[in-house]
């Protein structure tokens, strides 16, 4: 697999009984099965089975704390993303018996792997041919993975190998599930996950059209209300931007908007005044 930094919005989060903590009122954009996107509290996540169960998704940019042991144990999927924010992700990874993560290497990323459960080998090298780092590691292990080499992890336990990675910078779209490693390789060759359906990055075509509407809407009033052309593309391609890295619409919105009131884009302030 060849693997390069991406952010979109998100895909499907599911429960999992793990210990999380958010602390404050900060609230958390979280996906749902339509689609949809609910700004919340913490709180608001936990199922209504009364079982403590919460939901696994990704928390990034906010404010967030979380037992990663037990996330990590927990987590039956190939990937999920917990955390991405501008500069790292977390993500949590579960390889069942004799699975590997697979042959691959992230030109600009540096990587970090702890193992919570299991064991297995993990090789890297500069080059495909000679993977001369090899070394057993199990519970606790932790591993360092430079930018620009080539590296695979194998499960050669008789248990799932349960770990969390950190990417700097963050690696894969915001709110990624990966449910099994074929899902996980047909998503980076932007693939279908055997439904027939066109998706990018977990939203087919129509369905980024319905979710980036709001967007549509207030850029058609600001043609009504007469700001000139280079304004409007300035603005909503920043938006979009924003969307990319994982922003809700209305947040994009928002946030593009304060930086021409405050005058923190200068060139902003500018092309609305042409």
């Amino acid at each position: 697999m060849y693997n390069v930094p991406y952010m979109y919005p998100y895909q499907y989060p599911y429960y999992a009984n793990v210990p999380m903590y958010n602390y404050g009122r900060q609230y958390v954009y979280s996906a749902y099965p339509n689609g949809g996107v609910h700004a919340n509290r913490f709180d608001s996540f936990r199922s209504a089975n009364g079982n403590g169960s919460v939901l696994l998704t990704d928390y990034g940019p906010n404010p967030f704390a979380v037992n990663i042991n037990e996330a990590s144990k927990q987590n039956n999927t190939y990937r999920t993303a917990l955390w991405t924010g501008a500069h790292y992700q977390v993500t949590l990874m579960s390889l069942n018996v004799g699975e590997d993560i697979g042959l691959e290497i992230h030109p600009n990323v540096d990587q970090f792997l702890r193992i919570e459960q299991g064991q297995g080998i993990v090789q890297m090298g500069k080059s495909k041919e000679n993977l001369n780092f090899e070394r057993n590691v199990s519970d606790d292990s932790a591993i360092m993975i430079p930018a620009g080499t080539w590296h695979n992890l194998t499960n050669t336990g008789n248990v799932p190998l349960k770990l969390y990675s950190i990417y700097a910078p963050p690696n894969h779209p915001f709110g990624t599930v990966h449910s099994t490693k074929a899902a996980a390789m047909a998503a980076e060759e932007g693939n279908s996950h055997g439904n027939g359906n066109t998706e990018v990055f977990g939203r087919t075509p129509d369905e980024w059209i319905q979710y980036t509407e709001f967007l549509v809407k207030e850029g058609l009033e600001d043609v009504k209300r007469g700001i000139n052309a280079t304004h409007i593309l300035q603005e909503f391609i920043l938006m979009g931007v924003l969307v990319g890295k994982g922003y809700s619409p209305e947040k994009a919105y928002e946030t593009v908007e304060e930086w021409e009131r405050s005058g923190k884009s200068k060139l902003l302030v500018q092309s609305k005044n042409m």
